[in-house]
């Protein structure tokens, strides 16, 4: 004690540098260890959120009540499209719609508010307290499992501060292998890369129990946490359990740990790869697929890329190939163009599962590239006859697609209009309805301000990008692992910072027309009104009947006319088609501001105001096409600006503006120099202050009480 009222007392002395190199220390901590990044993309994201909620709505309320499959997905549609934004009003609103989740999917539902709370490191205990286990009190062992997992979704690879919490919860879980599930795949995602030996033996204590839920994810946590490190003692302990155990989810789990364990080792690899490829379990060998995948992915190694081709046509087991195939598009994502001419034999197969892959093989190596070949080849494979290999195609096409303009490529208005249509299409399979309800979201997700990017502005490989997409595709066997597709999103900005790492107010200038780059248009609520416009079936016989009668009318006309002629000035009822015509003429006397009787003028004038708002709709027709014509050459972007990936090289700093880059990059958080430091600097307001939790809650529209979600705290 006495040592540190000493250092008090000195504290003083260390003087106003020494002060400054400690704030300096620290901020430089933040930087390196990524929460200050954190903190300003959350700040981006909630600031720019544009989500379409009609688009969410559209598919709920096109769906079967009934179906918990579809039900599932759209909950998570709702995730995928809030990612980080931390916007949860569609789940406020539609609190009964969501207490329909039970079990699993009530498990899976929980996560989600992990996923749109995504990066909020210091508040998330704030944020899932609803959910989370409470001493004393005992809720629904899904929502809580479900909140431990969605603690690791918001802290994935930036756990430091929690994982403390979640080894307690994994120790006090009780043996409740839903919560242990739950507890393992957040300890996993937020110790991910640590190579923690501490929470390595936590996890195999769980593992060893040999309990099939909780096992698959611990075995899955392991390898998480051990990411990369090549461990031996790890590979050995979880290849030798793999064959003890006689549970398919464990060996599942554990095969797909070990190859997380080889993530980025290349050759170093071979030879567990060659070991579990050679094994006779065929989930083992499905184990062997992923650990070329990680070993080699972004490499477009030629071995690694003969081995997954002959595996993909000569494995007895379809999951292996269906693996093979799929893993193809990691080890080529830094050359996104090669892969579609890879996969292009493979994607006419007979076996639906080979043309599986090959749809997620392109969609991974593709994503946010919008490259043509891949719409080409993916675009006939949402028509294939197997509904698994439709719901492939349109998750791969919304991953190559996603932020892609319908003015840059034309072919987004089709995709959009295919989606809404096989969602509202009552007869269609429900595992196609499932992909093109994700696929849509995928297209709009993060609230439209993000991307999917396995590898960073640089070409280096981001590794929990790949890791996300490589345990998102195990969604196949277990639907709560989708969740890791919010590791692979990036934030598509560009954002100043100043020497304080505070957004000052500026402006940048894309050299592009803003309709280029712009958000996709929000949805119309008067597309409920078109269906006026469908023509009724007429029957032939009807048809017959009606041109008969026409017949006979017009020579009943032709008889009355003279008639009708001499009687006019008597004012006598017409045939109501004379009445027609002789509107249609007072109207064109209007126009031309003759005068008419009253009777005339009322008909003309009803008749006026319908032809007005036809011409304000001609008008409003036209004046687009103005606006094309005069559209300008360039857009201002105001910090921070969404930035996509596209348009980065259009990007520039005006002339004469008062802050300058550091570097010559334009894209992402970018650090400014200040070339008026005398001048007051007028700062961007923050509203998600990461670091105060409960302000921003009040920030937030309507402040509900904190949802009880779909996850009342007994039990439904």
């Amino acid at each position: 004690g006495g040592g540190d009222s000493e250092m008090k007392e000195a504290a003083p002395a260390l003087s106003d540098e020494e002060k400054r190199q400690a704030e300096v220390f620290t901020k430089l901590r933040q930087i390196l260890s990524g929460e200050t990044s954190i903190g300003i993309h959350l700040e981006f994201l909630y600031r720019n959120n544009k989500t379409d909620m009609l688009i969410l709505n559209n598919i709920k309320g096109a769906l079967e009540v009934r179906n918990s499959v579809t039900h599932q997905a759209t909950v998570f549609a709702n995730a995928v499209m809030h990612t980080g934004t931390t916007v949860d009003t569609f789940i406020t609103e539609n609190l009964e719609w969501l207490k329909r989740a039970t079990n699993w999917a009530k498990f899976s539902a929980t996560a989600c508010v992990g996923m749109m709370h995504k990066g909020c490191i210091n508040s998330s205990l704030n944020v899932m307290k609803e959910y989370l286990p409470q001493p004393g009190m005992h809720s629904s062992p899904y929502s809580e499992g479900g909140a431990l997992y969605a603690l690791g979704l918001i802290h994935a690879h930036q756990g430091a501060g929690i994982l403390k919490y979640l080894s307690n919860a994994l120790r006090n879980s009780g043996n409740n292998e839903t919560i242990q599930h739950g507890a393992c795949l957040g300890l996993g995602l937020a110790g991910m890369a640590t190579g923690n030996e501490e929470l390595y033996e936590d996890l195999r204590v769980v593992l060893f129990s040999d309990n099939a839920v909780a096992g698959e994810a611990a075995g899955l946590a392991m390898g998480l946490v051990m990411l990369g490190t090549a461990s031996e003692r790890a590979v050995e302990e979880m290849l030798a359990y793999a064959h003890e155990t006689q549970h398919e989810k464990i060996i599942r789990g554990v095969a797909l740990g070990m190859a997380l364990i080889m993530y980025g080792r290349e050759e170093g690899a071979d030879t567990l790869i060659e070991q579990l490829s050679r094994d006779k379990d065929p989930i083992l060998r499905y184990g062997g697929m992923f650990a070329i995948a990680t070993a080699y992915s972004g490499t477009g190694n030629n071995s690694a890329i003969r081995r997954l081709l002959h595996v993909a046509v000569s494995d007895v087991s379809d999951d292996v190939r269906r693996a093979a195939v799929m893993c193809l598009g990691f080890v080529l994502t830094t050359i996104p163009e090669q892969c579609p001419r890879v996969v292009s034999l493979l994607a006419e197969s007979y076996n639906p599962h080979v043309r599986y892959g090959s749809t997620l093989a392109v969609g991974i190596a593709c994503a946010g590239t919008g490259l043509q070949e891949a719409v080409d080849l993916l675009e006939p494979m949402t028509k294939d006859a197997t509904d698994f290999v439709r719901q492939g195609a349109m998750l791969a096409l919304s991953m190559v697609l996603i932020q892609d303009t319908e003015v840059r490529n034309p072919k987004v208005k089709e995709v959009r209009a295919l989606f809404e249509s096989v969602i509202k299409d009552k007869h269609e399979d429900v595992m196609a309805k499932f992909g093109a309800i994700i696929a849509s979201s995928i297209l709009d997700a993060g609230g439209r301000n993000v991307t999917i990017s396995l590898t960073t502005k640089a070409g280096h490989k981001r590794m929990s990008a790949i890791v996300g997409m490589a345990i998102f595709v195990q969604y196949w066997y277990w639907f709560p692992l989708a969740h890791f597709l919010s590791l692979t999103f990036t934030p598509t900005c560009l954002i100043g910072l100043n020497k304080d790492l505070k957004m000052p107010q500026m402006d940048f200038i894309s050299n592009t027309r803003p309709s280029l780059f712009d958000y996709p248009p929000m949805t119309e609520v008067k597309t409920k009104a078109a269906p006026t416009k469908v023509a009724t079936a007429i029957l032939s016989t009807t048809a017959k009947t009606q041109a008969r009668k026409k017949t006979e009318k017009k020579e009943g006309e032709d008889d009355k006319m003279e008639v009708v002629k001499e009687d006019a000035a008597e004012d006598k009822p017409a045939k109501p088609d004379a009445d027609k015509k002789e509107t249609s003429k007072t109207d064109k006397k209007a126009a031309a501001g003759d005068k008419k009787p009253a009777a005339g003028a009322k008909e003309g004038g009803d008749k006026k105001e319908g032809d007005d708002a036809k011409d304000g709709e001609e008008k409003k027709e036209e004046e687009p096409e103005k606006k094309d014509k005069k559209e300008p050459n360039f857009t201002t972007l105001s910090n921070p600006a969404r930035v996509l990936t596209a348009q980065k090289k259009a990007v520039v700093v005006p002339a004469g503006a008062r802050y300058e880059p550091v570097s010559n990059k334009l894209w992402g958080v970018v650090m400014l120099k200040d070339l008026r430091p005398d001048d007051e600097a007028q700062i961007v307001e923050v509203t998600v202050p990461a670091n105060a939790p409960a302000e921003k809650e009040a920030d937030e529209p309507p402040p509900p009480p904190p949802p009880p979600l779909l996850l009342p705290r007994h039990g439904l």
